[in-house]
């Protein structure tokens, strides 16, 4: 597993409040910025960081790819959900709910984030 992850933001500030938002819905606290500019949260032991390009070109979401953040039950996903849809993101795929395969059950929210990332609350549940 990553010990971290970073995306980048075109709007710092608009993401500082989506992502506070989105972590204080499940008990996070709220980003802390370097001296780099960048945005970090710290989450089930790993940390998830948020960065101004920095290539000087503008940010891109990942083509493809989706970040996983593991909740603590489907009441921490569905809060999780509400709380980025109210902040500015956009909710995907089907609502939130349970989805089987590959032998497992696991309850899923997935969202994009305002500048495009998918990102998805998730909880494995008993079969």
């Amino acid at each position: 597993m990553y010990s971290h992850m970073m995306v980048g933001s075109n709007d710092i500030d608009r993401s500082k409040k989506f992502y506070d938002s989105l972590f204080g819905s499940i008990g996070g606290k709220p980003g802390i910025t370097d001296p780099k500019g960048r945005l970090i949260y710290m989450h089930n032991g790993s940390m998830f960081l948020v960065t101004p390009p920095i290539d000087g070109e503008d940010a891109t979401p990942g083509n493809g790819m989706t970040i996983g953040f593991a909740v603590d039950g489907p009441e921490q996903a569905n809060a999780w959900h509400e709380a980025g849809v109210a902040h500015g993101g956009t909710a995907i795929e089907d609502p939130p709910g349970v989805r089987s395969g590959n032998g497992m059950n696991l309850y899923l929210a997935y969202l994009r984030d305002p500048d495009g990332n998918k990102l998805c609350a998730l909880h494995r549940v008993s079969a």
